[in-house]
This record gives C-alpha cells, sequence and structure tokens, in this order.
C-alpha cells in the first residue's frame, strides 16, 4: 500500500491533529442512519443525475472514461450548474499550522460545530479514490460529503481514479504519508462574516481539509491536488503547477541528435501555458518525423534525485470559454460545469463561450491531447511565461539562482479595470512558480529549483503573450504573437538559437541576430530590448520592477534562509 491509515501511520496517536481527529471520528461513524455510506463511481453518477439542478445532456460521455468509470456503455454528460459562485475563493482558506494557538481553539471549535450539524442535516457517502498514475507516486485519498453534494463526488472520482478501479494500489511503493482526507459540506454556514465565502481549513501536516460552505468542484480538485503536492514535497520532490511534455526527434535526421527534449511551463491564467504544452506540431514548426507525448498540462511532481516526473490526474478540468458548439474537444469530455444548456435540433447540450456566466468549465479526458504518459523524464528545459513588457519574448538564464529568483517572483499586473490608482497600477502581483496553491513555505519550493537548475535543466523566459513588449510606453507596446512564441519554443527545443548577453540585465541572454533571423526574419530589431524607442523610461521600469522582485523575495519567508535569499537577490541585478 501506497499511503498509510492513521493507525498506522502514527507511532503514537497523539502525534495526530485535532483536524485530523475531527475527520476520522467522522469518517468511522458506523451508527445505522448516520454513518456514510460509500458509493462507487457509477452509483455517484447515477444519483447526480437526479439532483434538481443537473441537467442530463444528450452528448455522449468520452468513451475512455465510461469504461474506465464502469459507467453505462451509454452514459451522457450531465451539466452542473451551482448558483452565484462559480469559481474558487481564495480568500476562505485558513492555514490550521499557520495560526497562534487561541485561533487554531476557534477553528477546532468551528469544524467540530459543522460536523454535527453535517451528521444531522442528511445521508452522507463515502467516496474513495487513488491520486496519482504511477505506482511509484500513489496517496489514497477519501471523502465524505452529504448525498446533494454527489455530483461533485462524481467529479472527483472521474478528475481522480477510484481506488477500487486501480489494481495497482495494492503493490504500490510504500509511502510515508497519511492517506488524505477531505470533508465536504456544501449547505454550511455562519452568520460570522469572516467566513461569508466559505471555509476551507488545510492541515497539510495531517493530509486533511475541511471545504464548507461551497458547491465549486475546483475547492475539491485542487485542495486535493494540494495535499497530494505537499506529500510530494515531504517526500523529496517538487510541486509543479505546469504543463510537462516531450518532444521526441530520433527520427528526424536534421536533430536526431537532440533524442527526447522535454520541456515544462509555468505560467497564470492567460499566460498560454496550455497554449505552449498542448500545441499539436507548435503552430507547424516543428519538422516531420518528430514525436509528441505530453504528461500533463497542469500538476504534476519532479523527482529531482531519480531524474523523472510523475502524473497526479488522468484529466483536464478546462475552462471552456473558446469552445464553441462543434469544438471537437467535446468528444472527450465527462461533464460541464456553470455552463448554458440549450436544444440544438431537438438535442439538449452544454454550450461552452461562458454564456450563462464567467468561468464555465468542463472535465475532459486527457487523451484529447494525443499520446499521453502518466510519468515522463527529467526536463531539459523549464520556462518561466510572464506578462512583463520590459522583457523580450524570449530570453536564457545562465545562472540558476537567477532561474529561480525569476521563477519565485513569477509576476502578472495589475489591470485598470481593478479601479486602483496609478501608484497601485505599477505594482506586480507575484505567484510563486505559478502555484497559487502552495501551502508549505517558499523557500523550500526555491530549494527545490535550485537543485533542478543546478542538475542540468535549463531556464527560459517568454514574455509578451497576452500583451506585448515595451515600444515606447508600458501601454504601447509590440506585440508578440501566439505563432512567434510557438516558434521560439521549437527554436529551443532544436538547439538552433545561439545566444548574447543582454547588456542590462546580469545573468539573461538573447538569441543573436544571425540565428534569430533564420527563424524570425525581422525579429531582432522588432524586439531588441538594447534599441527601444523612449530608452530611459524603460530602463526605469526595468529597475522598478526587478526592485520589486528582490523586495517581495526580501519579506517572504525565503528570509528565514539568509544564504538563499542573498543569492535569489543578489541575482536580480539590472545593469543600469
Amino acid at each position: 500500500m501506497a499511503s498509510n491509515p492513521s493507525w498506522k501511520h502514527y507511532a503514537k496517536l497523539q502525534e495526530m491533529s485535532r483536524l485530523r481527529a475531527i475527520a476520522e471520528s467522522l469518517f468511522n461513524n458506523h451508527n445505522e442512519g448516520s454513518s456514510p455510506r460509500y458509493v462507487s463511481a457509477a452509483e455517484a453518477y447515477a444519483m447526480a443525475c437526479k439532483l434538481p439542478w443537473v441537467t442530463v445532456t444528450d452528448l455522449p460521455m468520452d468513451d475512455g472514461t465510461v469504461k474506465r468509470l464502469g459507467l453505462p456503455a451509454d452514459a451522457k454528460v450531465f451539466n452542473d450548474n451551482n448558483g452565484l459562485i462559480v469559481g474558487r475563493s481564495a480568500e476562505a482558506r485558513v492555514f490550521y499550522n499557520r495560526l497562534p494557538p487561541r485561533e487554531q481553539n476557534n477553528l477546532e471549535g468551528l469544524l467540530r460545530e459543522a460536523v454535527y450539524n453535517l451528521q444531522r442535516s442528511e445521508p452522507l457517502v463515502l467516496a474513495e479514490a487513488v491520486i496519482g498514475l504511477d505506482p511509484r507516486l500513489m496517496v489514497k485519498a477519501r471523502l465524505i460529503a452529504p448525498e446533494s453534494d454527489i455530483a461533485n463526488v462524481f467529479h472527483w472520482y472521474a478528475n481522480f481514479c477510484p481506488l477500487a478501479s486501480v489494481l495497482e494500489y495494492d503493490k504500490s511503493t510504500p509511502l510515508p504519508l497519511q492517506d488524505i482526507l477531505f470533508v465536504s459540506y456544501p449547505d454550511w454556514s455562519s452568520s460570522d462574516l469572516r467566513w461569508a465565502k466559505g471555509c476551507v481549513a488545510v492541515d497539510e501536516e495531517h493530509m486533511t481539509i475541511f471545504n464548507l460552505g461551497m458547491r465549486y468542484f475546483g475547492e475539491r480538485k485542487k485542495g486535493t491536488l494540494t495535499m497530494a503536492w505537499t506529500g510530494g514535497m515531504r517526500l523529496g520532490m517538487v510541486a509543479a503547477h505546469a504543463g510537462i511534455k516531450e518532444i521526441d526527434f530520433t527520427d528526424v535526421p536534421e536533430f536526431a541528435h537532440r533524442g527526447k527534449q522535454v520541456i515544462a511551463f509555468y505560467g497564470l491564467s492567460g499566460s498560454g501555458k496550455s497554449s505552449h504544452t498542448n500545441a499539436i506540431d507548435n503552430g507547424g514548426t516543428l519538422p516531420k518525423g518528430f514525436h509528441r507525448r505530453i504528461a500533463h498540462d497542469d500538476a504534476f511532481q519532479i523527482d529531482y534525485k531519480n531524474r523523472i516526473c510523475y502524473v497526479w490526474e488522468p484529466t483536464m478540468y478546462d475552462k471552456t470559454d473558446s469552445r464553441d458548439i462543434d469544438h471537437p474537444d467535446w468528444k472527450y469530455c465527462i461533464s460541464t460545469q456553470n455552463m448554458m444548456v440549450l436544444n440544438v435540433n431537438g438535442k439538449i447540450l452544454p454550450v461552452g463561450q461562458d454564456i450563462r456566466n464567467n468561468n464555465g468549465r468542463a472535465l475532459f479526458s486527457r487523451e484529447l491531447l494525443g499520446e499521453t504518459t502518466n510519468h515522463i523524464g527529467f526536463p531539459n528545459a523549464i520556462g518561466w511565461l510572464m506578462k512583463d513588457s520590459t522583457l523580450p519574448p524570449i530570453m536564457k538564464l545562465t545562472n540558476p539562482d537567477m532561474a529561480v529568483a525569476m521563477g519565485a517572483t513569477l509576476m502578472t499586473k495589475r489591470t485598470a479595470a481593478e479601479n486602483i490608482t496609478q501608484e497601485e497600477m505599477r505594482k506586480l502581483v507575484f505567484v510563486p512558480f505559478a502555484n497559487p496553491f502552495r501551502v508549505y513555505p517558499l523557500y523550500e519550493d526555491c530549494r527545490g529549483y535550485s537543485a533542478i537548475f543546478n542538475s542540468g535543466c535549463d531556464c527560459y523566459v517568454w514574455s509578451g503573450g497576452g500583451g506585448g513588449m515595451w515600444d515606447g510606453a508600458d501601454d504601447k507596446l509590440k506585440k508578440v504573437s501566439l505563432q512567434t512564441s510557438l516558434t521560439l519554443q521549437t527554436a529551443v527545443l532544436e538547439g538552433v538559437l545561439e545566444w548574447e548577453d543582454w547588456e542590462l540585465v546580469k545573468d539573461a541572454q538573447i538569441p543573436t541576430r544571425e540565428s534569430i533571423e533564420k527563424i524570425l526574419p525581422g525579429y531582432y530589431d522588432m524586439y531588441n530590448p538594447n534599441t527601444v524607442p523612449e530608452k530611459e523610461a524603460f530602463v526605469a521600469l526595468l529597475k522598478d520592477r526587478f526592485q520589486q522582485r528582490r523586495d517581495f523575495l526580501s519579506t517572504s519567508d525565503v528570509q528565514e534562509h539568509p544564504d538563499m535569499l542573498e543569492r535569489l537577490v543578489n541575482a536580480l541585478v539590472v545593469n543600469a
């Protein structure tokens, strides 16, 4: 067995946290009429189809998923509409292990009361899943929820793997981790305004999470995944909220010497992460004869000691705003959430494009990406995807400390839509390593990625996606097309670019004129950061943004490791 039940994990049961003890007591209540009833994926599907807010459509469910979950052969996609909240609520999260003792006591009391009321509210169901697709990294998870939350139980089963279907689990690598415990209570409410949007109580040290007052499936998906990522970190691996793929040039005579190139992309929403990961042939720029495999476009774990990456999920939970009613991806659909349903020529179908509300979502089988794999090699390259107008469309970082520092300060900009002052507009928003679900100290990620970059992985920064590069002002930009970014990705994979130092930024390089002009004629003059208009203002903004990066690191928990902080801060240098 991989992870362990509580009785087996804890040498002394007193070492267990009170949050886990509260959850365990709920899971193990076997009184007649109040004990949780185990449901299979097929039972959860059948029950979900009867909920008043669920619409069973005429869209056939992905064939592979139907077989994987043991559903009826004619199973159809159902749409689950939630109501007011159609996205995650980060402000509802509370991290138990960071609280002072008095607040921990208050949270414990709140959860005891919630569980008491949950047991009185309606019949409960229990689900068991395996998180992780490779037997070398599998964790068992248990979910308890009221019957009214059964649609989310099905989504959860589909997003991961029902324990009963994973025959390899019993022989998987034993891990010094607890099973994940997840308590879901969507109808919970509190008169305390602190919990107006619900409460997500996270105890990562004891692999336990409570999700109170929240209907959105994404809270359950990312909550479970957060526990798995953190478990991987405890095993000495590195968490990756990113996409990763392998391009094999073995059958391409010109590039056969490149062999298999594994590349990973980290970026915030709208940065192009999925586009870079999932592109079939990089916009037609990859040579004939290449072979592509994708591990995942959102989540994996890097075992840098054994130089391998593991995948956590067999599915993708995607926004559907860019998929029209005839999009071919619907062939791979499992379920949809918060979408309009429409009668089209006598058939009830889910409709994407965010017509009913923002953030319409669907679970898709990973098979829509083509050939996939449950594990993949150590990355040859990692790309940080940013929208920073002071950076060129691509640059290579030659110093591992610089690579880590830029990943730890992966940024986005505030927008005018936020109704804030110009001063606030200049402030960057940092989401280290593009992972807003990190629940462990930042210095642990920095230490892990330092090991990765010191183990032979190259680092690049792609910038401009969804925005552009400075053309005289921060709001006057030269567009950087997706096609340009994908062409640059292919050039990196093929190893055809040569590099020269960027005089303004220490340990950063840009493509040489000779090498880039063969690939993208006109690129060097258009995107040369050394010849931008209004250069004085450009340099001032560049310096300001690098100073914000240094300030962010200096006020983070990395300061608890002075040597690491000094290396990272000293790597962020503008030579002006």
